[in-house]
């Protein structure tokens, strides 16, 4: 998968990784991808909703170390 624009978001609390993410994928183009690396556990929630609520994409989830990288296109 060709990532686009990478968002360390680690060490952000709830709900500032999905303000940046929302923020952030105005950057890049529609089709492109954003690869965003959290360590806030609500992500895993957060940004499905959001995701469906924005019209985006979650292309893939990745887990582990405490770390947790979401893959979200860009639809809109």
């Amino acid at each position: 998968m060709k990532v686009d624009k990478v968002m360390d978001l680690k060490g952000l609390p709830c709900p500032m990784p999905v303000v940046k993410v929302s923020k952030g994928i105005k950057e890049v183009q529609v089709g492109q991808v954003i690869e965003a690396i959290t360590t806030d556990p609500g992500a895993l929630a957060d940004f499905p909703a959001w995701a469906r609520t924005s019209g985006n994409e979650i292309l893939k989830t990745d887990q582990g170390d405490g770390v947790i990288k979401i893959y979200i296109k860009r639809n809109k």
